[in-house]
């Protein structure tokens, strides 16, 4: 070896939240070099194919997303490493600056709001966006049609078309009927002769369908309002009573999209899901009522008769509003407190397996109290005996899972597709997950999948964050197929260039991502300029 030879060395500090990468110049083994506890690796050069390796400082955010990089530690400083194996004839120790005595400048680029990233960044015409706006001019043209005196129909049944607005927004949650519509799609568009445009149009149309969930919630209110002004200008033709209900819906339905908005969903999700929920049930019951007392009051005598269950199921309210009570009854049919078994790697993770067997693609909710939080996770299954779920510590329930994890919890039964599902529709694809997000693709690996798959796991301490359990289903699987980066070894990466190059490389038709909004966009974005199809998490998936 000549002596002028350059030796990279990379080693990341977390404290303070930088990656310090150092150059030094020196006589070292051109064989891998590597310090007792894993954290630090000298490479020759030539290694890792060679790529041109700079040595600059990196900055990463705090956040609170289970799939981001970093985690939280507290490193206090780095002795002189010394390598008493290598071939050089002085030990060479390698300083890392004090952080205490050199504070790190702040650099000028300021941290991105999150939830800028999720409304405006992912894009303003965004299929969800367009499914939105779509389903809310439909209505807005109907209901301007009946008020013009054009649409006779839509004027004498307005309440009945905020009934139906409400039974289509639950139809597009209903997690046992789009686990129905997610697998025919795949049964149906997963051939080869299929065209690619086709699955990616059908792909964007799956995943965002709550885009029409949305608009016609919107939609529902406009027309309850419509139909509660035609009511207060002919109060002879109806009753108080029914004046009342609707009213109270009304303010039911406004509570339960005002706690869906944005801004007030991303900062406090929990007021959102239990007042979601809890404002639902509740007006559920009241449109029980509705329907009962509208159907049974008579205008002339101005009172309410007695009506037989024939003649109210040949009425469409009635009908609407059974199929509305069923969807949402539905999944709580199948909640269960069962048995659990939890085991944390790490501060940063925990591990929690059930019983029974699950396919690919599929996700599963649980919960600490079935009726106030739910949360869900991608599932790990080899598709025999058992399942397991990777819960990142981002919230007071995940890291209650690693401090005091309990032996039961709450499940629902019903497991429901999502994105991930829909990997069996394309021939090659790959899978980018960074963090946590890992967990909704290893059940590809474990079992027999349609399509030919390659995986980009990127994350930190994989070992010691995620334990030997995770580690060994990667490892189990050639460079080729599986191809894992560890931020605290290699420094962190440009994710967005890795999957781009990964997808050339493989050939891939789609590319699908789980990472946080930031680095599912970048993915995206980068892939679509490379004119690959990409997908990853939207906000309100």
């Amino acid at each position: 070896m000549e002596d002028n030879s350059e030796t990279h060395i990379r080693r990341s500090l977390s404290r303070g939240r930088v990656s310090f990468e150092m150059r030094l110049a020196g006589s070292f083994d051109q064989t891998q070099w590597t310090k007792r506890d894993s954290l630090l690796r000298v490479y020759p050069y030539e290694d890792y194919e060679n790529q041109p390796y700079s040595f600059s400082r990196s900055v990463s955010v705090s956040s609170s997303h289970f799939c981001d990089l970093d985690y939280e530690e507290d490193s206090e400083g780095v002795e002189p490493i010394v390598e008493e194996d290598a071939d050089v004839e002085n030990p060479i120790p390698v300083k890392v600056p004090n952080t205490r005595e050199q504070p790190i400048p702040k650099l000028a680029k300021q941290k991105e709001s999150r939830l800028s990233i999720i409304l405006l960044d992912q894009g303003l015409l965004t299929v969800y966006k367009r499914l939105f706006v779509v389903s809310v001019a439909l209505n807005l043209t109907g209901l301007a049609l009946a008020a013009t005196g054009r649409f006779p129909y839509a004027k004498r049944k307005a309440a009945l078309l905020s009934i139906g607005n409400i039974f289509s927004l639950n139809l597009c949650r209903s997690e046992a009927v789009l686990r129905v519509v997610f697998w025919v799609a795949v049964k149906i568009l997963g051939r080869p002769w299929v065209p690619l445009r086709l699955k990616t149009a059908a792909t964007s149309f799956l995943q965002c369908l709550g885009g029409v969930h949305s608009g016609c919630g919107v939609s529902s209110v406009a027309w309850l309002i419509y139909s509660l002004i035609l009511t207060l200008k002919d109060r002879k033709t109806t009753s108080q009573e029914i004046i009342a209900l609707s009213s109270t819906i009304l303010s039911l339905l406004c509570l339960s999209s005002l706690a869906a908005f944005p801004l007030i969903r991303h900062l406090h999700h929990n007021v959102f899901e239990r007042t979601h929920r809890f404002a639902g049930w509740a007006a559920l019951a009241l449109l029980w009522a509705f329907v009962l007392l509208t159907t049974s009051y008579n205008p002339t005598s101005k009172s309410y008769h007695h009506i037989k269950l024939l003649s109210l199921m040949e009425e469409q309210e009635f009908c609407l509003t059974v199929g509305i009570t069923i969807l949402i009854i539905l999944p709580w049919l199948t909640v269960r407190r069962v048995p659990v078994k939890i085991t944390a790697p790490s501060n940063h993770v925990s591990i929690i397996k059930f019983e029974g067997g699950v396919k690919a693609g599929i996700l599963g909710r649980i919960s600490p109290s079935p009726l106030s939080e739910w949360h869900a996770f991608g599932i790990i299954s080899t598709g025999k005996d058992e399942h397991m779920m990777l819960a990142g510590v981002v919230g007071d329930f995940t890291k209650s899972l690693v401090l005091n994890p309990p032996s039961h919890l709450w499940v629902r039964q019903l497991h429901f597709a999502g994105l991930p599902y829909l990997v069996n529709m394309y021939d090659r694809v790959v899978l980018v997950a960074t963090g946590s997000g890992i967990c909704v693709f290893l059940s590809f690996l474990l079992q027999p999948c349609s399509a030919n798959i390659c995986l980009v796991w990127v994350a930190k301490h994989i070992e010691q964050n995620f334990g030997k359990e995770i580690k060994a289903i990667i490892n189990g699987y050639n460079r080729d197929k599986v191809i894992v980066h560890d931020t605290a070894i290699l420094g962190r990466p440009n994710v967005s260039e890795m999957s781009v190059d990964a997808a050339n490389k493989w050939g891939a038709e789609v590319v699908i991502v789980t990472s946080n909004p930031e680095g599912s966009r970048d993915v995206v974005n980068a892939c679509k300029d490379a004119g690959i199809p990409a997908f990853g998490p939207i906000w309100d998936s």
